[in-house]
């Protein structure tokens, strides 16, 4: 079983390795690789259409809701995922994720359920958002290119704070690969070195950095930039509060050294040995 304390690369190793000595169970395995396939496909289409809708300042999409409806439509599809997300990450929602998979391995495929269910949230509000067809302003010349590296620079630094708080549970994959290897999921232990030693939210921070970085400007990316960003902010209390009844006084420690969203201007980093003094 791998240690919750090693890096994040030799955690998401060791997972995959695993899928190389499967105990014997074929339906088991079927079943994971079943969910799998439908994990990792809806995660990467969300993800792209959110990449590709925001750029475009959610000018693309399927969308095509007549006015005044469209605008319900949209307000329903911004506010759906924020709302849904917060609710499933509680003690109640992950019971009602245990429905989405077999009672047997429910346990197991929650972050794996849980995934799919986002992915799905993300892919509807991207790829069924209805545009105005209003475009306030578009970068052009050579400040195109300079706003291009300023959001795959957001999305970079998304990528890697996703990573460092464990891409395995971030992807769904912890799900679905320990139930092909017939273990109980391993997670991550509480982050705390590359960008969780600056800021105690990187991934909402940077996930809000997105938001504000696009080269096109739109009524519609300025409302979702303006929801997802006061989302980005508040909802983190309530992950820091699970943190806090699940580590105690280490993430007491960890909270009073760390800013929550603004690194702090001396430059100093927090360092886990640092809660032991």
């Amino acid at each position: 079983m791998p240690d919750n304390k090693s890096s994040p690369f030799n955690r998401l190793l060791s997972l995959t390795l695993g899928l190389c000595k499967m105990p014997p169970g074929p339906k088991r395995i079927l079943l994971a690789f079943s969910y799998g396939v439908v994990c990792q496909t809806l995660f990467a289409l969300a993800v792209s259409a959110m990449v590709v809708a925001m750029f475009f300042g959610m000018t693309k999409s399927f969308g095509a809701v007549p006015k005044p409806w469209s605008y319900a439509a949209n307000l329903f599809l911004v506010l759906q995922f924020p709302l849904m997300h917060s609710i499933l990450l509680s003690k109640r929602g992950s019971r009602l994720l245990n429905f989405l998979a077999p009672s047997r391995y429910a346990e197991t495929l929650n972050t794996t359920s849980y995934a799919i269910f986002a992915s799905i949230q993300l892919l509807a509000l991207f790829a069924l958002w209805t545009p105005s067809g209003v475009v306030w302003w578009r970068a052009e010349g050579f400040l195109f290119y300079i706003i291009c590296v300023l959001y795959a620079s957001s999305w970079m630094l998304l990528i890697r704070a996703s990573y460092e708080a464990g891409a395995e549970v971030q992807s769904g994959a912890l799900g679905w690969m320990s139930l092909a290897q017939d273990k109980k999921p391993v997670f991550p232990d509480m982050p705390t070195e590359g960008l969780f030693s600056i800021i105690r939210q990187p991934i909402y921070v940077s996930f809000a950095l997105t938001l504000w970085t696009v080269p096109v400007w739109t009524p519609d990316q300025l409302a979702l930039a303006v929801v997802f960003t006061a989302y980005c902010l508040l909802a983190p209390k309530l992950k820091e509060a699970r943190f806090e009844k699940r580590y105690g006084a280490r993430f007491r420690a960890y909270q009073n050294k760390v800013p929550y969203a603004l690194p702090c201007l001396n430059g100093s980093k927090y360092h886990d040995n640092d809660s032991k003094k």
